[in-house]
């Protein structure tokens, strides 16, 4: 979810090629897996009246799931292919899909025009970035929350590295949804736990709300257990004027 093209010519060539299915992608777990634990974590500070945008969505997994608790669901991400596929598998058409570079104010400030203030939910996206468009990420997920909208984010922990490295390193090779990851330039950027709340606060918005919840993946360990990701989420909201 990056301006850089080759950020976004990374995750357009990730989408294309990835295999159709629940569970072919890594981190595309069932939302009983994800966003539902993710629910009761922000339930309190989202207003329920307001859209929720999911931001990075990609094939809309998670989005499909928010449209059943909020007026309206959108899902955002850089990728073309991500956003063909997720109206694909929404036959229903139960969330609005956009392809929207993040990264990109003049497009952020056309959706907040089109929606108004907005709940965002991001999961996993800002360590996938490259450091210098974070900023402007963050700017423009303060665009969206506008004075009413709050935030809910989780981001891999520093400690994520060892459990990705034992992926990547095991004796027979990578499993294959993690050979598919590095095989389109996608990496995770080394990113410390203090990064985030800090750039959030530099752009007007505070923490209300913070914790550490795994990751489950669709990877399973030799004994048929999920991998599981350290990661830590957090709850902001606009401060006050």
């Amino acid at each position: 979810m990056s301006a850089t093209s080759d950020n976004t010519t990374a995750w357009e060539g990730f989408w294309r090629d990835a295999p159709v299915g629940e569970g072919e992608v890594f981190w595309d777990a069932a939302p009983s897996l994800a966003v539902a634990r993710h629910l009761p974590l922000f339930a309190e500070y989202f207003d329920p009246a307001l859209p929720v945008i999911d931001l990075g969505c990609g094939n809309g997994t998670q989005t499909r799931f928010l449209a059943e608790h909020f007026p309206r669901a959108i899902g955002i991400d850089v990728s073309a292919s991500a956003i063909d596929r997720a109206r694909r598998e929404d036959p229903a058409g139960v969330a609005e899909f956009h392809q929207v570079d993040a990264a990109d104010a003049d497009r952020i400030q056309a959706l907040h025009d089109d929606v108004g203030d907005a709940n965002v939910y991001v999961r996993g996206v800002l360590h996938q970035c490259a450091p210098e468009d974070r900023p402007r990420i963050i700017e423009n997920i303060a665009r969206l929350l506008g004075k009413r909208g709050r935030l809910f984010l989780v981001e891999l922990a520093e400690d994520a590295k060892d459990v990705l490295m034992s992926l990547a390193q095991r004796p027979e090779g990578p499993p294959a949804k993690v050979r598919a990851i590095f095989s389109h330039g996608i990496a995770p950027a080394e990113m410390a736990d203090g990064v985030i709340p800090d750039l959030l606060a530099g752009y007007g918005l505070e923490t209300t709300g913070s914790g550490r919840l795994p990751l489950i993946t669709t990877e399973t360990r030799a004994d048929g257990t999920p991998v599981e990701i350290p990661t830590n989420w957090l709850v902001a909201r606009p401060r006050a004027a």
